[in-house]
Formats: structure tokens, sequence, C-alpha cells
């Protein structure tokens, strides 16, 4: 059988264990005698359109192995949509000109949602125009809202940030709140669904422990609702700590910090939930307040990553070579659980085609009946997510990421702009 070789990017918000998917997509596909180099993308998708193909060839074993413990994207990643083949044929007569050019008969993109889209778009548009490729999507989303899998790797990470991140900051609330601050926000991530708000209350051993509020984007805000459950909170307790989605909405739909902007998606630009409700706390209840943004702070903590999340990143990276490699086109790897205690796991697939564009949000039963907690089925759900440590190596205090040298393949084709 002639070798070809692959093609993988990384699209849309990098996370903590993002890299650790492409390690396992190359070291796998260094194995499978039906594929010859594997060239990245620089910057996803970008990066075929452009004809800028990194040879990851020219890696070290060392180096493609220490990226199982780098964060952030190692090739770049994306914010970039196709449109339909009717919409915009130019691009996609493009890819194929340079899978044809670079003899690429794999495509593994690594993204969320949108990601998934593109992944689908390519793997019909090797039918379409007659040129043969597999395409394998493999998972990666921080909001944990893809369908058809457990959990999203990228996930499990975030949620033990979040998790440490507010029983860590309520101690310090907590110890200063007679003569000092008596209401703590914390923003994270998670437009539409609440999966990384609902993981802050893993922070909870006992009932009463913060968090005391968590705002879901599935839960239409009422602010006096919210108001009176402040007061009452720092009445009982001395102070009240509260995580919110940045997705949190009213009941018209609105974000409660719609900057009035959208990205190269489509998607609203969100200003700051975690200021306006400080604000609204002061104005009507008058507590004194901190908050904090853990923006991209809790996307990049790879020295606090779950281990489970690690393990199940490299795994879908390397699963997606194997269907590939099988004949198989069209899936994304997915997570299958077999078990919540013991947590077992497994790989599986799932047709593109129902993964994309379709958001899984949390289902209502694992958010209390008052809107501002998590239940006993999520925390079950949630809990083996956060499990196990893996930290990096350090040397003089700090971790040791891997730095790849990015060679370019020479480019055979004329200059193409997006």
């Amino acid at each position: 059988m002639a070798r070809r070789n692959a093609f993988y990017a990384q699209s849309g918000g990098v996370t903590a264990v993002i890299n650790a998917s492409a390690a396992g997509v190359i070291e796998a596909a260094r194995k499978e005698p039906g594929i010859g180099k594997v060239f990245a993308g620089q910057n996803g998708i970008l990066g075929a359109l452009r004809e800028e193909l990194i040879d990851t060839s020219q890696e070290t074993k060392a180096t493609i192995a220490a990226l199982r413990q780098t964060p952030s994207g190692a090739f770049g990643s994306c914010r970039y949509k196709l449109k339909s083949l009717d919409e915009n044929a130019r691009e996609y007569e493009r890819l194929i000109d340079v899978f044809r050019a670079h003899d690429i008969g794999y495509f593994f993109y690594n993204g969320g949602g949108d990601s998934q889209d593109t992944a689908n778009k390519v793997s019909e548009l090797g039918a379409t125009l007659g040129y043969p490729i597999k395409c394998i999507g493999v998972p990666k989303t921080v909001d944990n809202d893809l369908p058809l899998t457990d959990t999203c790797p990228g996930f499990g990470s975030v949620a033990k940030y979040v998790a440490v991140s507010t029983r860590e900051a309520a101690l310090d609330v907590a110890s200063m709140c007679e003569t000092s601050t008596k209401v703590f926000i914390m923003e994270v991530m998670g437009r539409h669904a609440g999966w990384i708000a609902g993981a802050a209350g893993l922070a909870q051993e006992n009932r009463g422990d913060p968090p005391h509020v968590i705002l879901f984007p599935e839960v239409d805000f009422d602010d006096k609702k919210f108001l009176d459950k402040v007061r009452t909170t720092v009445e009982k307790r001395g102070y009240c700590v509260v995580v919110v989605s940045e997705g949190a909405k009213y009941a018209d739909g609105r974000f409660l910090a719609d900057a009035g902007t959208t990205d190269a998606f489509g998607h609203a630009q969100l200003g700051g939930v975690a200021p306006t409700l400080a604000e609204m706390v002061k104005r009507e209840l008058g507590f004194k307040y901190h908050w904090a943004v853990a923006d991209y702070l809790q996307r990049a903590a790879r020295h606090i990553a779950s281990k489970t999340d690690v393990d199940q990143a490299y795994a879908v990276g390397a699963h997606a070579v194997r269907l590939a490699a099988s004949g198989k086109t069209g899936l994304m790897a997915t997570i299958v659980r077999k078990s919540d205690s013991p947590y077992r796991w497994t790989v599986g697939e799932a047709p593109l085609g129902k993964v994309a564009n379709v958001e899984r949000k949390m289902p209502r039963s694992f958010i209390t009946k008052d809107g501002f907690g998590i239940t006993a089925p999520a925390r079950r759900y949630l809990a083996p997510l956060i499990a196990g440590e893996d930290y990096p190596r350090f040397r003089q205090g700090l971790p040791q990421y891997a730095s790849l040298k990015k060679v370019l393949v020479k480019k055979q084709l004329p200059a193409f702009e997006p």
C-alpha cells in the first residue's frame, strides 16, 4: 500500500491538553505503515489554505513526547469557519490543491463544535470533488459541549483549576470577611453551557460550603432572586462566594455582559459578567466585594491539569489515527464512560454529521431546584474528570514545556489569502 501523508491542525480556543492530542496523533501516525509524514497546519485550517505546513518529522521523539505536558496550541490555532461549498468553492478547491501537492490522504482536525463542522465539510469534500481523503475529528473544548462523547478533552483540566481556585479563594474571603470583603465573584468560561461553572461545585465538601451561588447559562438570571440569595448567605455565613458563567443571561436571552460585538464565528463577544454582578451587589446591597476573571488562566493551567484529562486527550488523538488507518472517515473520536465508580472509560467514534454545530448543555437534573448549585448526579459525573495529577517537569521552580522547530514544507503553489 502506498504511503500518504497526513494533515493535522488545531482550531479554536486552546487548552491545557490539546498538545497531548497532537502527541497522540503524531506518535500513532509514526507507527502506521500506511501513513508517511504528518504535516501540521500553522494556525489551524489557515495553514492548509496558505500552504503553511509544519513538517513534524523534523521534530525529535523527545520533543513530540514533551507535547503531552505542554499547554496551549504548539502549532498555532485559529478561529476560522469554512463556508459551504456553494458559498465559497475557491476555499475547497484550494484545500484540494494543497492536499494533492503534498500527497495528503489523511485529515485530523482538533477542535470543538465549529471545528467538527469544518472536519465534516472536509470529509464530504473528498467525495464531492473526487479526491480520496480520510477525515477524522479530534474533540477538544473546555466548554464540554460536544455531543456523543462522555466528555471533551480540555474540560477536565479547566474543571480542576476552577474547583481548586474556588476553594482557595473562598478560604481567603472567609478569613477576612469580618472586617473586609463580604462577596467574591469569579467569572469562568461557558457561553451557552454551564459545565465549567458547575465544576466549581466540586469545591464543596459539606452543605453550606462555597461556592454558595453558581450562575448557569441554562438557568435564566433573576436579579431579585440572586440578590436575596447573596444577602441571606452573608447574613448566615458572613460571606458569599459566587461563580458565574460568562454566558449568564436574562429570560429574554440578553447576556448580562453582552459587549455588542461578535467574533469570527459570529458569536457575541461577552464583556465581563463578574464586574457587572459586583456593581449590582454594591448598588443594591452595599457589601464590599472582589471579583476575578479566570479567562486564559483556566485553560492554560497545565501545572494543575487533570491526569484523566491528559490521558483522554492523548487517547483520542491516537484513536483518530487508528480509525483513519483502518479506512474509516467522517467520524470523530470519542470518550465512552463504562462506569462512574470506579471510573472506567474507553475510546469510541461518532459520525461527524451528528456532532457538527450541536451544543450539549448541562441537563437540568444536574442543577439544583433553586438554580444555584449542582446535584448528586452532576457530582458523580464531574468528579472523575478532575481526578489525578500529571505534573510537568520543573526546573528552577518553573514548568518546562516543549519548544518546536516548526520547519515549514517548501511551498509548491501560488500564494492564497482566504
